[in-house]
């Protein structure tokens, strides 16, 4: 089975959320299964959508992506309430009428052959969100003075929906490498006793290496890769872990209110940076497989089977301040409330731990020298030459 559908001649569709009450659009408030009108207060239940979250076949996913004809171009929107016709940004599908603000959500399946068929929902407001932000800025070390007021501002945030894959694999990895244990030699070595350098016999660390060979198996399990370029990839990672266990079918009712992106990492492209992180895992499974106390890893050939993915989205809430004419981008997890982002710091500010550090140091050997305490250290023979232990290569 796969999610993948052929894009239609059909109208694109814009999705409209009436109260029930007055018929005025109303949003999702994050936390609950409602979308609550802003006008006469009237709580709209969502009504929830069962049946497992899928699998889909990756092999017969990318076939049928090749065979699906281009990407249409972004539509026209129509907004129902003051009558504009706009576009969104061509990776959005949901937002705001930017003459109204009236919330709306446009359906998919137009612009790429693979729809999202699950969500998180926010769990965690605006209020909840800036809060969480404060906290991070006002702790973060080594920051400029003036950025720390970014803390007490009430910075908009954004709330936004990020488009992700997961994958799961069946591996089975063959290896040949070696093992390398470590035994230790009787070898003359030469250290300072009483102001004087003297040769004495010491145990010296070497190692032996013997070949090996084998087989690890790991299957992986929903391995998350960012689908979005908005953020860098390093910020996306940092926003884990996601409590995917948690995912629902896809609603558009939940979006109704924020923004939503389409995915920008297309789907083969998604898989190579899973390999990637999967193969990290397979390097440690095999370094334990082979054990001793060093390893060397010459060879290693994957067989990946029963590959499948989804493509789902997740909430973040997003914002970014300026400082010294230069953008930084902060995001909050919209479910755990985990914060990530870039930060300026102060070069005065790490001048002067430095220093302080330094100055620290100093005092720490004066206080020993003085005391007595270095000329025993001397006494008790400390080691200035000795013969390495053998550096481990790794392939």
């Amino acid at each position: 089975m796969s999610s993948v559908i052929k894009p239609r001649d059909a109208k694109q569709l814009t999705l409209r959320f009436p109260c029930k009450q007055c018929g005025a659009v109303i949003k999702y408030a994050p936390g609950t299964d409602l979308l609550i009108c802003q006008y006469c207060g009237t709580e709209n239940r969502i009504e929830q959508r069962t049946g497992v979250i899928e699998e889909y076949d990756l092999k017969e996913a990318l076939k049928r992506v090749t065979e699906t004809r281009a990407e249409a171009a972004v539509p026209t929107i129509h907004c129902d309430e003051c009558g504009a016709g706009f576009q969104f940004e061509a990776k959005i599908h949901a937002g705001e009428c930017p003459f109204c603000g009236t919330p709306i959500v446009t359906a998919t399946t137009e612009i790429k052959p693979i729809q999202p068929k699950s969500l998180l929902p926010f769990s965690i407001d605006e209020p909840a969100a800036r809060q969480r932000f404060k906290r991070w800025i006002a702790g973060l070390w080594f920051a400029p003075n003036a950025v720390k007021k970014y803390a007490r501002s009430d910075t908009k945030l954004t709330g936004v929906y990020l488009p992700y894959w997961t994958f799961d694999s069946d591996t089975v990895t063959a290896y040949s490498g070696e093992r390398g244990d470590v035994y230790y030699v009787r070898q003359p070595v030469q250290v300072v006793k009483n102001n004087r350098v003297v040769t004495e016999m010491r145990d010296v660390p070497k190692i032996r290496w013997t070949p090996v060979s084998g087989q690890v198996r790991r299957f992986f399990d929903d391995v998350l890769v960012g689908a979005s370029s908005s953020l860098p990839r390093k910020i996306l990672d940092a926003l884990q872990p996601w409590d995917l266990y948690a995912l629902i079918p896809y609603d558009e009712n939940y979006l109704s209110g924020f923004r939503s992106e389409y995915y920008q990492v297309e789907l083969a492209e998604g898989f190579d940076h899973a390999r990637q992180i999967m193969d990290d895992q397979i390097y440690r499974d095999i370094c334990f497989d082979i054990g001793g106390d060093h390893q060397r890893i010459h060879h290693v050939e994957t067989r990946h089977s029963r590959t499948t993915y989804k493509h789902c989205l997740l909430p973040v809430w997003s914002a970014a301040f300026r400082y010294k004419d230069k953008s930084y981008r902060f995001v909050i997890n919209g479910r755990s409330g985990k914060v990530q982002g870039e930060r300026p710091y102060s070069v005065w500010k790490i001048t002067f731990a430095v220093l302080a550090s330094l100055m620290l140091a100093a005092g720490i050997y004066y206080y020993l020298d003085k005391s007595g305490a270095l000329q025993k250290m001397q006494e008790n023979g400390m080691v200035i030459q000795q013969y390495p232990v053998e550096q481990p290569i790794r392939y």
